[in-house]
């Protein structure tokens, strides 16, 4: 696997997000050992950026990844997030005494609850120190200068070594740059959803900021392999996505459509295709698709060996937009 900078963090070209072994998404938390296999073969095929966040379970996929890690730490550029969980409502109980876990779910990104997130996800990780450590969303009671200015002080003593953050304004991101250099900025990206071309990827280039591309396989839709809303369980994340919604689901079938078109003419599948799409709009664009398969992980992996031409490059940009929104509630996104 090749590498890249993300805004002077060495990373390889593409990273693993491991979200879906968790949460949200149909057969998570189904084969907890099967998801070790796979994190333990992606640092076999040398990708090393390791993705999870602390409310993804909440916080059972990082034990996943500390015990899938341990041992290995040293080959692993480890990144979590913060801020959607309030330490102080859970308030030292462990998550069993929480009678509902929407109780403790809060946008908080006060200096407070970054150090006692921080220190939790530390202990489950299985570390001394997180590599990147993400504002999962941005925080509108908290001035991002203070969140930043708590996040740099937590680089003085070693527990992070770089700063990032998800979803954030244009505005927000110059602001939090001016405090501390952000490293990377995490938002969705791929032929599903293209929004950062129009203002947030000219800025983070002008910055000098890395891009992870978070669901860079459109949450599962452009490999090809979902075709009805009856492989999803009810509790799957994507049956109240309004993307997903079966008016809306029927017509973007359309765009998958053409990226297997490409797939054929190509010899490759659906989704090395969306990933090789998505590495060819720079070096500084990493995808981190999830997986929870050893055999997805490898075919993702070879995306890396693929080179579009330009007819092809071609034909994907012309995709349209998909109809509608990505989330349900935008109300979080581009703070």
């Amino acid at each position: 696997m090749k590498h890249t900078s993300l805004g002077g963090l060495d990373v390889s070209r593409q990273g693993l997000g491991t979200m879906g072994m968790s949460a949200y998404y149909t057969g998570a938390n189904q084969d907890n050992a099967e998801s070790i296999r796979t994190i333990a073969r992606a640092l076999d095929l040398g990708i090393t950026f390791i993705d999870t966040a602390e409310i993804y379970g909440p916080f059972t996929n990082e034990e996943l990844v500390g015990r899938a890690i341990a041992g290995r730490r040293d080959e692993v550029v480890l990144a979590t997030k913060f801020g959607q969980i309030s330490h102080a409502k859970l308030a030292g109980r462990d998550l069993s005494q929480v009678d509902n876990a929407d109780e403790i779910r809060m946008l908080d990104s006060s200096p407070q609850n970054i150090r006692a997130a921080l220190e939790g996800s530390l202990r489950r990780l299985g570390t001394d120190h997180i590599d990147l450590y993400y504002q999962h969303r941005v925080d509108p009671k908290t001035p991002i200068e203070d969140t930043v200015g708590a996040l740099r002080d937590l680089i003085t003593e070693g527990k992070i070594l770089h700063i990032g953050l998800s979803e954030a304004s244009p505005e927000t991101i110059r602001r939090a740059h001016a405090v501390h250099p952000i490293t990377a900025l995490q938002t969705e990206y791929s032929l599903w959803t293209r929004d950062p071309e129009a203002q947030i990827l000219p800025l983070v280039r002008e910055l000098g900021i890395g891009f992870v591309a978070y669901s860079p396989l459109g949450r599962g839709f452009l490999t090809g392999a979902i075709r009805s809303l009856d492989q999803l369980d009810s509790d799957d994340f994507r049956v109240s996505n309004p993307r997903f919604s079966k008016e809306n689901f029927e017509a973007n079938l359309r765009i998958v459509d053409a990226v297997e078109a490409v797939a054929k003419d190509i010899g490759a599948t659906p989704g090395q295709v969306a990933l090789a799409w998505l590495m060819a709009q720079g070096p500084d664009v990493v995808p981190i698709p999830g997986t929870k398969r050893v055999s997805r992980l490898e075919e993702n992996a070879k995306a890396d060996d693929i080179r579009l031409s330009a007819d092809h490059l071609a034909q994907l940009g012309a995709i349209q937009a998909p109809t509608g929104e990505r989330y349900a509630d935008m109300s979080s996104i581009d703070r």
